[in-house]
């Protein structure tokens, strides 16, 4: 159901009633993994697309910085030039 390259590719899946009561399939919860980084202090325009990018070689690994961080929206983590947050290895 998910690329290999998605943070939920190997999360055990599940079964739930929707409002409606439709079956819909859904992810389990995960445990965030507990990751050393590389400090990196936000600068305006920063994306978390482009850090995976020049980090990774890959835009779609954004999630590993996520997942090292403790905000619930991603996209917050750039959203204030100035912080700090991590970079894992991966």
């Amino acid at each position: 159901m998910f690329l290999e390259n998605s943070r939920y590719f190997d999360v055990p899946q599940g079964r739930a009633a929707a409002r409606d009561g439709d079956a819909v399939t859904v992810v389990r919860l995960r445990r965030l993994p507990i990751v050393e980084g590389r400090p990196h202090q936000v600068k305006a325009h920063d994306r978390l697309d482009i850090l995976a990018q020049r980090r990774y070689g890959d835009p779609t690994h954004f999630w590993h910085i996520a997942d090292a961080n403790t905000e619930l929206q991603a996209r917050q983590l750039v959203d204030e030039p100035g912080r700090t947050i991590e970079i894992p290895e991966q």
